[in-house]
C-alpha cells in the first residue's frame, strides 16, 4: 500500500481546506476500524492516540472504537509467529489510557495471527488474549493478493488451504472474530471459507475491496457486477458481517487525494451511495457497520467529512437501522457494550 507523497504538514493544510460541522452529532458511533502507529505506517506519517482523539472529538459522537492490526510495534525478537503480540500489548496500554481520558475508548483490539499455522494458531491466540488484557476480540490475517506490484500485500496461506481453514475454525471455536481483508477477485474464495467454517464470525473489511487502479482502472461497471454477485453469495451466509467503508483508499480508484481540494461529504456520498446501499440491502443493517478506516481513508477526506458522508448515505434509514449501522452491529460483532447499556 503506497504512502502519500505529501508531508504531514502539507497534508494537514490540504485537508483543512474543507471544514464541515458534524451531521446528527448525537448519534452514537462505534468506529469499528481504525489504526494507530508511531512510525510512518500506511500513510507516510504517524497516527497516535492523541491524533485519533483529535479526530473523534471534532463533532461526531464516537463513543467507542475497535483497533485493527496494522503491523505496528511488533516484538523485535522471539519466535516469528508470536511477534504480533507486541502490537496488541502496545494497543492495550493505549486502550487503558483512552478509558481514563474522557474521550473515545478503544473497546476492542483485533490483532494479527498466522492462520497458516492451522490448529497451532491457538498458541498465538492465547498470547494475544493475554496481551490484550480483556480487550482482545479476534484477528485479521490479510489475504488480499494481486500481481500488480502496488497492490501487493503480505505472503499468506491461501484461503482454500487446509491449514488456513483449520486456523479459521480455531478462531471461531475459541470465541473470536475473524476480519477478512481481500480484494474483489478473492471474494468467492472467502465465501467458500466462510461456508466451510460456519461457527466463525467473519467481518468483511472495506466493502469487499473492489479495485480501481492498475489493471482494474476504467473497468468499474464490469468489476462492480462481479463484486455484487460475490457479495450476494457472502450475504447468504449468516456468519458474515460487512464493513461499509474503507473505499477512500487510492487502490479503490477514487483518487480524492489527487484533487486540488479534498472531497466534501456530498462528493463522497454521491459516488459511494449506490454500492453501499446495494450491499446494505443484501446483508441488512443488522450485519453492516460504517467504518472510518482512519487514518488511511483520510488520504482523501477529513474524519468529520467521512462520517458526514455515511450519514448522508444513511439518511433514508429508520432511527433503529441507523443505530445498527453506526453502533450496534459493530458492538455485536466485536462483543463490546451496546450504546446506553453501560
Amino acid at each position: 500500500m503506497a504512502a502519500s507523497d505529501r508531508t504531514l504538514e502539507d497534508h494537514k493544510a490540504w485537508i483543512a481546506q474543507v471544514s464541515e460541522s458534524a451531521l446528527e452529532p448525537d448519534l452514537p458511533i462505534c468506529d469499528p476500524h481504525h489504526h494507530l502507529w508511531l512510525d510512518n505506517g500506511h500513510t507516510g506519517w504517524p497516527y497516535t492516540l492523541a491524533d485519533f482523539h483529535d479526530d473523534t472529538s471534532a463533532g461526531h459522537n464516537i463513543v467507542r472504537s475497535i483497533f485493527l492490526e496494522c503491523h505496528a510495534e511488533y516484538l523485535a525478537d522471539g519466535p516469528e509467529h508470536l511477534r504480533s503480540v507486541g502490537e496488541v500489548a502496545f494497543i492495550a496500554d493505549l486502550a487503558e489510557q483512552s478509558a481514563n481520558s474522557g474521550k473515545t475508548e478503544i473497546a476492542g483490539i483485533i490483532g494479527n495471527a498466522d492462520l497458516g499455522l492451522g490448529r497451532g494458531v491457538e498458541e498465538v491466540l492465547a498470547a494475544l488474549d493475554q496481551a490484550g488484557r480483556g480487550r482482545f476480540r479476534g484477528v485479521r490475517y490479510t489475504t488480499a493478493a494481486d500481481d500488480h506490484p502496488p497492490l501487493s500485500m503480505y505472503d499468506n496461506a491461501p484461503m482454500d488451504s487446509s491449514a488456513f481453514l483449520d486456523g479459521l475454525r480455531t478462531v471461531g471455536e475459541l470465541g473470536y472474530t475473524f476480519d477478512a481483508m481481500v480484494y474483489h477477485p478473492q471474494l468467492p474464495l472467502l465465501a467458500a471459507a466462510a461456508r466451510a467454517c460456519p461457527d466463525t464470525p467473519i467481518v468483511i473489511d472495506h466493502l469487499g475491496g473492489f479495485l480501481g487502479t492498475g489493471p482494474y482502472k476504467d473497468r468499474r461497471d464490469e468489476i462492480l457486477s462481479f463484486w455484487y454477485d460475490a457479495m450476494a453469495e457472502l450475504a447468504a451466509l449468516p456468519n458474515t458481517f460487512l464493513k461499509t467503508g474503507g473505499i477512500g483508499m487510492p487502490m479503490m480508484g477514487y483518487r480524492w487525494d489527487k484533487q486540488a481540494t479534498p472531497a466534501t461529504s456530498e462528493d463522497l456520498a454521491e459516488v459511494w451511495a449506490e454500492p453501499i446501499q446495494r450491499v446494505i440491502e443484501l446483508f441488512g443493517p443488522h450485519r453492516c457497520m460504517f467504518e472510518s478506516n482512519s487514518p488511511v481513508d483520510q488520504r482523501g477526506a477529513g474524519y468529520v467529512v467521512l462520517w458526514n458522508a455515511y450519514k448522508r448515505i444513511a439518511a433514508g434509514y429508520s432511527p433503529d437501522e441507523k443505530r445498527l449501522l453506526f453502533h450496534d452491529t459493530a458492538a455485536t460483532a466485536y462483543r463490546v457494550p451496546l450504546a446506553g447499556s453501560e
